[in-house]
């Protein structure tokens, strides 16, 4: 048996490891990577995996488990009334509005509307997992998009409790499921149990995880980490999110669920980001492990014998998801591309419809012959969702972004001052404002029509306009300017206007942001003449305060964190030269690093006199190759 386990283990971490690099590689995204794993090495792939799989399948789905917990773990109260809002409005609307429609359509089909509204409530849910694995990797966690997916997420996670006390009331006599008794999850504790009894255990399970994390988990935690062994604090993590996995399944109840509830609970636990950092590692990988057993527990001779009926189902889902959505993202005001992108993003089964359907079929709800179909059904939805992703970023976005940008024509510009300011959010108003502090006009300009409209209120004048295009630069008076500065967010937007720039008006100086040295280097080959790293000095003045707090006087840090700077930016240039050149590249990087530590370390011990705050410094100018210090 172990034999076969850690074959099984083997393929599973094979198959990861060299279809998700390929799939990346591709532009389709880890998730769908590990998916189209899943099917390769499953029974109607390379069948490098079969029945006994399941064993794996049951281990990955810890991932489920502590993904929930770590989403617990970052609700706290202030971001849950925060998000009131979307969380009741969008989110209820959305399970509500679904399973409406969903239920309507069964018992259209002949389903008795008991077992009509189970499923309906079970396929208003969508994939966490999927979700939020490519709202992160994509980075569009922050916008509208993300945040209105993660609240609607976060209330189907939630609804899942109710779902879970309602399903055994919609119990149908007629319906006869012996197999279900073989795939349920759990609730062998409550066997033989009337269902106001279950229910009541199910309750008091609840609640007491709810106080065990508010009561008795915190301080256990305390002193657990007064060991200062960070091995037994990894290990307690561990055990408190299987010992509840292991609780919910005795009850029959979902462990991703309890987990979450424990999370929830522990959120304004001083211990949060602790076991954030402890759990994350195992949940990235289980969590791989998921979608491949997801991948390849889609049953292809279903599907080869009916698909007709699963590939209407499959469209239908979706469809059914995507108009809904569509609909309540008119209702809440959310931009065009938007609610297009939070369609997409959930218009597909979830995970928890794989334990609910059981627990519905084990508790006579839904009879065998309309949960299998349906559970192919909901994996195939979830194999599909990347790949629509994919599709609506290559084919959809960007042509609705160019349409959005379209319904406001620019402004006129009526003005021409020395210095033009290119996009005016956190980084450019602060610019911008200093300037003006200081008796210096500035033209700006921003695409952002919502932006625009808030800063005109606060008194700034501000142009609507696309700055990268050369007729809205000669408007803004770019052949009289002197200066521009570019304080856009896009890096590849900021490269292709500097290289419109350096050809149309040579004599503007550019002042420009760089994310990275890469993006740096990038700025510097295309002839920006000054560049401005976003973190170099946040990084520069936590240092200085570091050695403050360590006993450093204070000119001294500053003197430092000078002289850093200005060696930094000189081996910035000198680097750029050479970066195309790896070996090149990494052998000067290595020897300008060893010339700083000793340039620094030389400045650190002259003497008081020396760095007397008075002190000339042309002398050390000429020392370290004429930078301004």
């Amino acid at each position: 048996m172990s034999e076969g386990f850690m074959f099984q283990a083997c393929v599973y971490l094979a198959a990861a490891v060299i279809a998700v690099p390929v799939a990346k590689r591709l532009g389709l995204g880890s998730v769908l990577g590990y998916l189209i794993a899943g099917v390769l090495i499953g029974p109607y792939g390379l069948y490098l995996v079969g029945e006994e799989g399941q064993d794996v399948m049951h281990f990955a789905e810890f991932g489920v488990v502590m993904m929930l917990f770590l989403i617990g773990l970052e609700l706290q109260p202030q971001l849950l009334w925060r998000m009131r809002r979307p969380i009741l409005g969008l989110g209820g609307l959305q399970v509500s509005a679904t399973t409406v429609v969903a239920a309507l359509i069964g018992i259209l089909a002949g389903l008795p509307w008991q077992t009509a509204l189970a499923v309906g409530m079970i396929l208003a849910l969508s994939s966490t997992a999927i979700v939020l694995q490519t709202l992160q990797e994509k980075g569009i966690m922050k916008t509208d998009a993300g945040q209105s997916s993660f609240a609607v997420l976060l209330f189907q996670d939630i609804a899942v409790i109710p779902m879970l006390a309602i399903l055994p009331f919609l119990a149908l006599d007629t319906v006869n499921s012996p197999a279900s008794q073989e795939t349920a999850h759990g609730g062998a504790w409550l066997a033989g149990l009337p269902v106001w009894a279950e229910t009541a255990v199910i309750f008091g399970v609840i609640a007491g995880i709810i106080l065990l994390g508010q009561y008795v988990i915190s301080p256990l935690l305390r002193l657990i980490a007064r060991t200062r062994m960070r091995e037994m604090f990894t290990a307690a993590a561990l055990l408190l999110v299987i010992g509840i996995a292991f609780l919910m399944t005795g009850v029959g109840l979902s462990p991703a669920l309890g987990t979450f509830l424990a999370g929830v609970v522990l959120a304004g636990s001083e211990y949060r980001h602790e076991l954030e950092s402890d759990i994350e590692p195992f949940k990235g990988l289980l969590l791989g492990l998921f979608f491949i057993a997801v991948g390849s527990s889609i049953d292809f001779r279903m599907i080869a014998d009916q698909p007709g009926l699963i590939g209407s189902l499959v469209a239908g889902l979706i469809l059914v998801k995507w108009v809904v959505l569509l609909t309540l993202g008119s209702l809440f005001r959310l931009s065009t591309d938007s609610k297009l992108q939070v369609a997409i993003f959930l218009a597909q089964g979830g995970e928890f419809a794989f334990v609910l359907f059981s627990f519905a079929a084990q508790h006579s709800v839904i009879s065998e012959a309309v949960a299998s179909p349906l559970i192919a059904v909901v994996a195939l939805s979830m194999a599909a969702t990347p790949l629509l992703m994919v599709c609506h970023e290559k084919l959809i976005q960007l042509r609705i972004g160019a349409r959005e940008s379209e319904v406001q024509a620019p402004d006129a510009i009526d003005e021409e001052n020395p210095v033009i300011i290119a996009g005016f959010g956190q980084f450019g108003s602060v610019v911008g404002r200093l300037l003006r502090a200081n008796g210096i006009q500035a033209t700006i300009l921003d695409l952002d029509p919502d932006n625009v409209a808030l800063l005109r209120k606060l008194g700034l004048k501000v142009f609507y306009g696309d700055a990268s295009r050369p007729d809205m630069l000669h408007a803004a008076g770019a052949a009289h300017a002197r200066l521009l500065i570019l304080a856009l967010d896009d890096q590849e937007k900021i490269l292709e206007m500097v290289i419109s720039v350096r050809k149309h008006y040579p004599h503007l100086k550019i002042l420009t942001r760089a994310g990275n040295r890469s993006d740096a280097y990038a700025l510097l080959e295309a002839g920006v003449d000054q560049i401005y790293r976003d973190t170099l000095d946040t990084s520069l003045r936590v240092g200085v305060e570091a050695m403050k707090a360590l006993g450093m006087r204070a000119y001294q840090a500053q003197r430092a964190a000078r002289l850093f700077r200005c060696k930094d930016e000189s081996d910035l240039k000198d680097l750029a030269a050479v970066q195309h050149d790896h070996h090149a590249y990494i052998s000067s990087a290595r020897a300008r690093i060893q010339d700083l530590e000793r340039i620094m370390l030389e400045e650190l011990h002259r003497t008081d006199e020396q760095r007397d705050v008075g002190w000339d410094t042309t002398s050390l100018r000429k020392e370290h190759g004429g930078m301004n210090i």
